[in-house]
C-alpha cells in the first residue's frame, strides 16, 4: 500500500500536506465566508474563526504525528499489534497471565487512538486493529478480484438500487430527495423504513469531490458496493452505505482494503440488521439512543419530549452514515478511529455529546425546526475533533458495550412488533388499492 517510501519520507510528505490556511485580508476584515479544501479533498466553508480553529487542529496533528513516529521508532513499526484491545471487551479479555508490557501498550494505544491516528498511518492501523486484515487472511488472496469479475454485468435488486432510482409498478420514477424532504416536512419517521428501498445514485455521493465525483471514483465506489452486496445478500445495498464506502475509499487508498473495512464494519463492529431492508437494527439503535438521552441528558430529553420532537429526525442519518454526512471529514475520521477500536458504543457517545454540547441553546428552542437548525449548525462547524470527543468520553459518563447490548435486547421485541404491524398495514393498503 505504501510502496517503497520510508517512514521518514511518508512523515515529511504528510507534513507538507498540512498547510496553514490564510484567508485574504478582505475576508479577515469583513468576516466573510471562505472556502478551501481539507486534507481529503472536501470543500469546506467557514468563517475566519473556523479557519483559526482548523490551523490549531493541524498544529495538534503535527504534535501527535511526532508521538506516533517516536513510538514506531522505539517499539517497532507494528507495536500496536502486540497490545490487548481493552476497548470492545470492556477489559474482560485481560487475564491474570497478561504481561504488564502488553497491558501498558493497550492503555497507551487506547489513549493515543482517542487523541487521533495520524492520517498517513490511519490506513494500516485501521486495517490491523479493526480485524479487517484477519478477515481478509481467511480467504484466497484473489478473493476481491475474483468477486468483482464474477459479479460484473449481473443484475440484482441491489445493483438496480445502486444504479437506478426505483420505479413503481407503473414504471413511474421516484426521486429519493423529494421523498426524503416530504417525510422530513411531515415528520413521518416510518418513512425511513421505506427509504431503505430507494438508492442515492452514485453521482450524488459527495458531489463536487475532485475524485469521488468522477467516472473513476463512481466506478470504484460501485465495485465496492456491488461486491459487498453479493458477499452479504441480506444487506445487499442500503441508503447510507454509499457515504460510508466512499469515505473508506479515500482513507484506505485501494478498493480492496476499503471493501474489507466495509466488511468488518458491517459484520463485526456495528449491530446486526442496521442496513437490512427493514432497518430493524437501526430502529433498535434509535430507541436505545432515546433512552440513553433521557438518562445522560434528562433536561434536554424532557424539553424535546414536551415539543414532541423525535430524536430520530436527526440521529437516524448519524447512525446510518456514521456521521460522514454531518461532521467535517477529519472530525468524522477521528470518530471512526475510536469506532474501529472500541466498537459501536462510540456512536452513542458521540451522538449524546452533540446534544450535550448545545444543551443551553436547545433548552431555549420552541419548535422542531429550531432544534434541527441548532444541531445541523453545530455538526457542520465541529472542526476541532477534540471538542467533540472530550465531551463524548469525559462528560457523558461511562457506557460499556455490555450495557448497550442489554438495552438493545430490551428494545428488539417492541421494534419487531411495530415493523410487523407496519408491514401488515402496507400489505392491506396494497390489497385495497388493487
Amino acid at each position: 500500500m505504501y510502496g517503497t517510501q520510508s517512514k521518514i519520507d511518508l512523515a515529511l510528505e504528510y507534513q507538507s500536506q498540512i498547510q496553514i490556511l490564510r484567508p485574504s485580508i478582505h475576508s479577515r476584515r469583513a468576516n466573510l465566508t471562505v472556502k478551501f479544501q481539507d486534507l481529503y479533498g472536501f470543500t469546506v466553508e467557514g468563517n475566519v474563526d473556523d479557519v483559526n480553529v482548523l490551523n490549531e487542529v493541524r498544529e495538534k496533528v503535527r504534535e501527535r504525528n511526532r508521538v506516533w513516529w517516536a513510538l514506531e521508532a522505539s517499539k517497532g513499526a507494528n507495536w500496536y499489534l502486540h497490545s490487548t484491545n481493552i476497548g470492545q471487551g470492556g477489559g474482560r479479555a485481560l487475564k491474570s497471565s497478561l504481561k504488564l508490557s502488553s497491558l501498558a501498550n493497550a492503555i497507551t494505544l487506547k489513549r493515543l487512538i482517542r487523541q487521533g491516528i495520524p492520517p498517513v498511518l490511519r490506513p494500516k492501523v485501521w486495517f490491523s486493529l479493526s480485524g479487517a486484515a484477519k478477515k481478509k487472511s481467511t480467504v484466497p488472496e484473489s478473493y476481491y478480484d475474483d468477486l468483482t469479475k464474477a459479479v460484473e454485468g449481473k443484475v440484482t435488486a441491489a445493483t438496480r438500487q445502486i444504479d437506478h432510482v426505483r420505479t413503481d409498478n407503473n414504471n413511474n420514477v421516484f426521486d429519493i430527495h423529494e421523498i426524503w424532504d416530504w417525510f422530513s416536512d411531515h415528520h413521518l419517521l416510518w418513512g425511513l423504513t421505506l427509504l431503505a428501498w430507494f438508492p442515492l445514485d452514485l453521482p450524488r455521493t459527495f458531489p463536487g469531490h475532485p475524485w469521488l465525483d468522477t467516472a473513476e471514483g463512481h466506478a470504484a465506489l460501485r465495485r465496492v458496493l456491488v461486491g459487498y452486496s453479493f458477499r452479504d445478500s441480506d444487506v445487499g445495498y442500503c441508503q447510507g452505505l454509499n457515504y460510508v464506502a466512499a469515505l473508506l475509499l479515500l482513507v484506505m487508498k485501494t478498493e480492496e482494503d476499503a471493501f474489507w473495512m466495509l466488511a468488518v464494519l458491517l459484520e463485526n463492529v456495528l449491530v446486526n440488521d442496521c442496513y437490512t431492508n427493514n432497518l430493524s437494527g437501526c430502529h433498535v439503535e434509535q430507541r436505545v439512543f432515546k433512552d440513553l438521552l433521557a438518562k445522560k441528558c434528562p433536561r434536554i430529553a424532557t424539553h424535546l419530549e414536551a415539543m414532541e420532537f423525535d430524536v430520530s429526525l436527526v440521529a437516524t442519518e448519524w447512525f446510518l452514515c456514521l456521521f460522514s454526512k454531518s461532521l467535517p471529514s477529519e472530525t468524522t475520521l477521528r470518530v471512526w478511529d475510536v469506532l474501529f477500536y472500541e466498537g459501536a458504543k462510540v456512536i452513542f457517545n458521540v451522538a449524546l455529546a452533540i446534544f450535550k454540547m448545545k444543551e443551553d441553546e436547545l433548552l431555549l428552542t420552541h419548535h422542531v425546526g429550531e432544534v434541527i437548525s441548532v444541531l445541523q449548525r453545530t455538526t457542520h462547524h465541529l472542526f476541532d475533533p477534540d471538542d467533540l470527543l472530550t465531551v463524548a468520553f469525559d462528560k457523558i459518563g461511562s457506557m460499556t458495550s455490555n450495557t448497550i447490548s442489554k438495552e438493545r435486547k430490551k428494545q428488539e421485541p417492541e421494534v419487531m412488533k411495530e415493523l410487523d404491524q407496519r408491514l401488515r398495514r402496507l400489505n392491506s393498503l396494497n390489497v385495497n388499492g388493487k
